[in-house]
């Protein structure tokens, strides 16, 4: 009896839950630049029919738990991995590629240590389409859309709408505490329907050194939301500059703009727009992205998704409506369907 009082008292003060999410459909892209067997550009394109897995949304598997320690103090963990559910395989090699964190949390706010998404996937309150693949991490090739080890993150309570939470990667080499780092904040103010977010976050290579626009980085990111009963407004910018770029012609500095629109039609259904557009300096060109999808759910559990959308570069630029890049100064339009499930 006492054992069976202490496993009772032990469930009521303890909670883990098993969670997850499976994605999969069709994806198609046209002008697509062709390589020939040493990864070479042949100067031709073609069209790419695929299975689409993780266009709308990560698959994922994940166990997050959490204990009452009294005084309003808590415990709490997470671990979860992403994967490919047209493959069965693990998005990295890592047991747990997305998270595997442990934290308390309590009046102060929360801090955590483990491993996380980068702070900069805060963008996801800003996109018009929740980061599906064609969105705001289209025009920067991935930049916003990292992991993070080795992290340290406090997130502080919310006070009159506004709370922050700032965040570390510790690189982990000897001799130097800036070599391999990462570091980042993001603020954010709600108000009513209003919603204002900054972040502002680095990335650095293993010598320390803002070397490339795309992974070894300084961003800056504003912008905000507004509902209006069944509209949701987005409006961003971001700015993106490596100052250390080994090559004097190659391109530092990118600036990001965008707008989007969320309808919802009926309760099942909600109408997605969205408008980007991406500058490079040193004359390596610009795009503009242009894409509309909608979201229906056939229950609180099952999505069907749509998108379609097409990307227009200039100069030198080869920006994708996905990751499968057309020649330089070429267009490509692309699209996806499918279906998501949570449990």
């Amino acid at each position: 009896m006492l054992i069976g009082a202490a496993c009772s008292q032990a469930q009521a003060q303890t909670s883990v839950t098993i969670y997850g999410r499976v994605d999969a459909g069709v994806d198609y892209q046209s002008s697509v630049a062709l390589k020939d067997a040493n990864g070479n550009l042949t100067g031709q394109t073609g069209s790419k029919l695929a299975a689409s897995g993780n266009q709308w949304g990560t698959s994922m598997i994940g166990f997050k738990g959490t204990e009452d320690l009294g005084g309003g103090l808590s415990a709490f963990f997470l671990l979860e991995s992403g994967f490919d559910a047209t493959k069965g395989t693990t998005n990295g090699s890592a047991l747990f590629n997305r998270r595997s964190y442990v934290g308390l949390n309590g009046s102060a706010g929360s801090i955590k240590f483990g491993k996380n998404l980068f702070i900069v996937n805060d963008i996801w309150y800003l996109d018009p389409t929740g980061q599906q693949f064609m969105g705001t991490a289209s025009l920067v090739k991935g930049r916003n859309w990292p992991g993070a080890n080795n992290v340290i993150e406090y997130q502080t309570p919310t006070w009159s709408g506004f709370n922050a939470t700032a965040q570390t990667s510790l690189g982990e080499q000897a001799g130097s505490t800036k070599n391999g780092r990462s570091d980042g904040i993001s603020l954010v103010y709600t108000n009513g329907g209003l919603e204002l977010r900054g972040i502002y976050d680095v990335i650095r290579d293993t010598n320390g050194r803002y070397t490339d626009v795309y992974s070894a980085s300084k961003d800056l990111i504003v912008g905000g939301t507004y509902t209006i009963d069944a509209l949701k407004l987005y409006a961003g910018y971001e700015n993106i500059s490596a100052p250390d770029t080994a090559a004097p012609t190659d391109p530092d500095k990118l600036n990001h703009y965008w707008i989007g629109v969320n309808y919802t039609l009926t309760p099942a259904l909600t109408l997605i727009g969205g408008a980007f557009h991406a500058k490079l300096n040193h004359d390596a060109g610009s795009a503009s992205l242009f894409m509309v999808g909608a979201n229906y759910n056939l229950s609180k559990r099952t999505l069907l998704y749509t998108a379609i959308g097409t990307v227009r570069n200039k100069g030198n630029a080869n920006f994708g409506t996905e990751f499968d890049n057309p020649l330089p100064g070429h267009a490509q339009n692309g699209g996806y369907a499918g279906i998501s499930h949570t449990f």
